[in-house]
Formats: C-alpha cells, structure tokens, sequence
C-alpha cells in the first residue's frame, strides 16, 4: 500500500480509464464489463425517470451507446467512472423528458418509439390447426425467424425486447418476423391445399 492509501486510487483511476479505452475501440469484454458494473444502476435510475420498462430499457441502451461513443473522452482524474456514468445518465434522460414534453398531443402517434408496436396479422386459422404441424412448419424456418416468431406469439415479448434478448438490431427483428410469417404462412397454405 502506497503512502496515505493514495496507491490502490491510482490503480482504480488506471483500471477505469484502461477499461474506457478498450470500450471506444469496440473490445466486446470491456462493454459487457460496463455494463455488468452499471447496468441495473442505470437501468434503476431510468425507471425511476421514465416510469414505464420498456422505456427504462430504450434509455438505458441509448446510454450505453452513449457511453461508448464517448469513452475515449473519459478522464479518471476529473471523475470517477460511476460518476461520469450516471451524469451522461441523468443528461440524457433530461433530454428525453425535454423532448417527450416539446411533442404536441397526437405527435406520439409518428415516429414515436415508445409507441406499442402493433403484432402483425396471422390469420385466424392458424389458432384452429393441430399444434404438431405448427410446430413442425416452425422447426423448419430458420433459426432466426423461428425464434422471433416463438418468443412474440407463443411467450408474449415486444419486437424490442425481443431484440435485445437477442443481441440483434431491431430491424433485423422486424424483418425476420416479416418474413418468417410470409414462409409460415405460405408452408401452412400449402398444407391446407393438398389437405393435411
């Protein structure tokens, strides 16, 4: 231990900016490390804000994006790093509620994301078919629509949770169910016209 404890300070202030750096040049470990560290501190602070989960999450992922844009920027010797992270949380989250209050009434019906995202049709008969054959005409779409399409219908979850459960960008999502339910449908059509 250094003189006045000022040794283990040293290695923290050396141990966040090494982990900052590593963040801005993309090194996946060192963006899961910021985020095991804050992400329910930051996911907390934005629920507590924002009131509502789905948009506690759409904050904390700007946040996090956040973060990494500007983590070459961090200075440990004018902060801490729980320090910086939550002044970029709480600056951002002043600049959603600023912009959710500028909106006009009805503006929230364009464009907004926390609108709820509608689910897209599947037609009635596909509730009245035996379960096996479903399944079966799942198992065979790829794995990325299959799971898409499991985890929006069969287990309840928003397109976005979805692609976060995933680690996938939310068009990539939106596409896969798309087309995931145009090769349902078209497979269980098929089935219907030669009588299965």
């Amino acid at each position: 231990m250094g003189v006045g404890g000022r040794r283990p300070k040293l290695t923290q202030m050396q141990d966040e900016w090494s982990l900052m750096q590593r963040v801005s040049k993309g090194d996946d470990a060192a963006v899961i490390e910021l985020y095991t560290r804050f992400g329910a501190l930051v996911f907390r602070s934005c629920y507590q804000t924002v009131g509502t989960r789905a948009e506690a999450d759409d904050a904390v992922q700007e946040v996090f994006v956040q973060l990494w844009k500007t983590a070459a920027r961090f200075d440990p010797e004018r902060a801490k790093l729980i320090t910086w992270v939550m002044l970029l949380t709480r600056r951002l989250l002043i600049d959603r509620l600023r912009r959710k209050q500028a909106k006009p009434p009805g503006a929230a019906l364009v464009g907004d994301y926390a609108a709820p995202e509608p689910k897209p049709y599947i037609d009635s008969g596909t509730a009245q078919m035996p379960q096996g054959l479903l399944a079966k005409r799942l198992a065979e779409l790829p794995n990325l629509q299959r799971e898409v399409i499991e985890r929006t219908y069969l287990q309840g979850f928003t397109l976005r949770e979805v692609s976060v459960q995933l680690e996938t960008p939310l068009g990539t999502v939106k596409s896969a169910l798309s087309r995931g339910l145009a090769r349902l449908r078209g497979r269980l059509s098929a089935d219907e016209a030669s009588g299965q």
